[in-house]
Parts: structure tokens; sequence; C-alpha cells
């Protein structure tokens, strides 16, 4: 008499519990992905504004006043990376006269569709602000800003 030989390889039921497991798996983790890459590149951009705080203020001492970003008071002649693939940099200056010394650097993310930026950040921005006394702050806001919680502890 010939002996039967075991069954080898998966049942159909088998395979289709391993499909959603993954599926189930990917659900939670991709968005978790994104939200991780998102928050890597505020917190990029946070580092390549604050590294310009000590040129600005610098300048501030030598000249009384914020630089306005623009003529020699553009952000590349103060330190900031002509190309930027995340986004731009943009200084507004918020005084005039004894008040002059106070403003804010503002980064404005890039469109997804034109670079690698992440779609939660896309076209949205954040900025540091300095008051006339030379301390700064991190904020971003309300209408087109980084989402609170993409951002850094302590730029809020």
């Amino acid at each position: 008499m010939k002996q039967r030989q075991g069954q080898k390889g998966f049942t159909l039921i088998e395979l289709m519990i391993v499909v959603a497991v993954i599926g189930v798996l990917s659900a939670v983790a991709i968005p978790q992905y994104q939200k991780y890459v998102a928050k890597a590149e505020v917190a990029s951009a946070l580092i390549t504004l604050s590294g310009l705080k000590t040129n600005v203020e610098a300048f501030t001492v030598e000249n009384g006043k914020f630089p306005t970003g623009s003529g020699t008071e553009e952000p590349e002649n103060l330190g900031a990376p002509a190309e930027m693939d995340l986004g731009d940099i943009s200084f507004t200056a918020q005084g005039t006269g004894v008040s002059g010394a106070s403003g804010t650097i503002k980064f404005v993310f890039a469109t997804s569709a034109s670079n690698s930026v992440s779609s939660l950040i896309s076209e949205k921005s954040f900025e540091l602000t300095r008051n006339n006394s030379g301390t700064w702050d991190c904020q971003t806001s309300s209408s087109d800003g980084v989402d609170a919680d993409l951002l850094p502890k302590n730029c809020k």
C-alpha cells in the first residue's frame, strides 16, 4: 500500500489572513511615517533659521534695525542658503526708530508637487520673531501655519 504524503504549501485562507494583517499594519504605519518625515523637515528648517539668529543679531547691533530682506539685507547676505529645496526664507522688519530692532524670519515650505516636501507641510509656514529686547520666539500663524503637532516642543 502507498502511504499518503502530507500537504505542502499554504491554503487560500492562510494567505488571505496574512494579506489582511499586512494591510492593517500598513494602514497604521504609513501615516505615522509621513508625520515623522514632516517633523524632520520642519526641524531641519528650524535649525536653518536658528543658525541665522546670530547673523541677524550682529546686523541689528551694528545697524540698529532688523534686516528688511532686500538689497544688502537679503537672507543670502546674512548666511541663509541661496537655494533650499524645502522652501524660502524671508525677513520682515516690524518696527522703525527705537523699536526697529524687532522683526521676523519666516520660512515658507515649497509645494509638494515641485519638490520632495511632505504634503503635510506643503506651502505652510512658521517664523522666528525677535522683540526689541532681543528675545526670540518661535511660532506658527493660524491661517497658513504648520500644524502645532509637527513643530518641535520649543516652537509652539
